[in-house]
């Protein structure tokens, strides 16, 4: 009675953890924000380490059609220290396959940024001043439903 109970609990925890409550879309763009906490007194090197070396990266995806758009922002106030943040970019995909595509990534980084030592480097850096990073899969609501 036990092994059939097991079996049975076995295939129950399969064919739960096999959906997923929170299919990602096939079709249609898919949006993005990646949230950044930036150390204290270390913006300014954030955003030109930003620019200098993950924005043409984002640039050329969208040349090639994977991004359909990038946008940053930064707060006009500051929070209440819960979630605070300081620069946040939203990226919309062209659709959710986009998002998972990495096919010649590491081929477009080289090209971009012949010197990879230097570019490996300042990429560390970039993260090493900052506080705390987040991404937020972003799922429109239609409110007229």
């Amino acid at each position: 009675m036990s092994r059939i109970f097991s079996l049975l609990l076995i295939i129950v925890t399969l064919f739960i953890a096999g959906r997923n409550v929170y299919a990602q879309p096939t079709e249609g763009p898919y949006t993005i924000a990646y949230y950044y906490k930036v150390r204290w007194g270390y913006f300014d090197e954030f955003l030109q380490l930003f620019k200098k070396n993950h924005y043409p990266v984002l640039k050329a995806d969208v040349e090639r059609g994977k991004l359909l758009s990038v946008k940053a922002y930064q707060p006009q106030f500051h929070g209440d220290g819960h979630a605070d943040w300081h620069f946040l970019v939203v990226i919309t995909y062209k659709n959710w396959a986009a998002v998972r595509d990495t096919v010649g990534a590491s081929a477009r980084i080289l090209k971009l940024f012949p010197d990879q030592e230097k570019y490996k480097k300042e990429e560390q850096r970039r993260f090493e001043i900052l506080d705390a990073h987040w991404d937020v899969p972003l799922t429109e609501v239609d409110l007229e439903k």
